[in-house]
């Protein structure tokens, strides 16, 4: 499925806003609605993320058609690491151990500021690394 890549690159700005309160407040119930939000893109698809449905709702309708689209399973590739790593922050600030919390939402935050305000995707970027290494297990190579 080809997507608008606009969207993936609003989700990481409000992304990022949620995990920088997230970082400091030290929430792990913020983190873990974060984390819900990841596994919704993640799994069901960006079309079923609740910042995928803002897009399209509130922004798509006022801007002029993409000039390209990308496709959809690098950005929901990333959207999996971004829930690794919410979870890893939920469960260290739920559990006790900040400094896990901390870690782990500074780091996705870091990765989500990097889409929002340059358009680089770590995530998108590790995919067909990940890709090429599953085709290479699955030859014996």
């Amino acid at each position: 499925m080809q997507i608008d890549p606009r969207g993936p690159r609003f989700a990481a700005a409000l992304t990022s806003v949620v995990l920088a309160v997230a970082l400091i407040t030290g929430s792990g119930v913020l983190l873990a609605v974060q984390a819900l939000v990841f596994a919704l893109g993640a799994f069901g698809g960006l079309w079923l993320s609740p910042y995928g449905w803002l897009y399209r709702t509130l922004l798509l309708p006022r801007l002029a058609p993409p000039s390209e689209t990308e496709d959809e399973r690098p950005p929901r590739f990333a959207q999996g690491v971004g829930l690794v790593f919410a979870v890893v922050g939920t469960l260290g600030f739920l559990t006790g151990v900040t400094w896990l919390g901390l870690l782990a939402t500074a780091s996705a935050l870091a990765a989500a500021f990097l889409n929002a305000a340059f358009g680089y995707c770590l995530g998108s970027e590790i995919y067909p690394l990940v890709r090429h290494a599953q085709g290479r297990l699955g030859t014996g190579a």
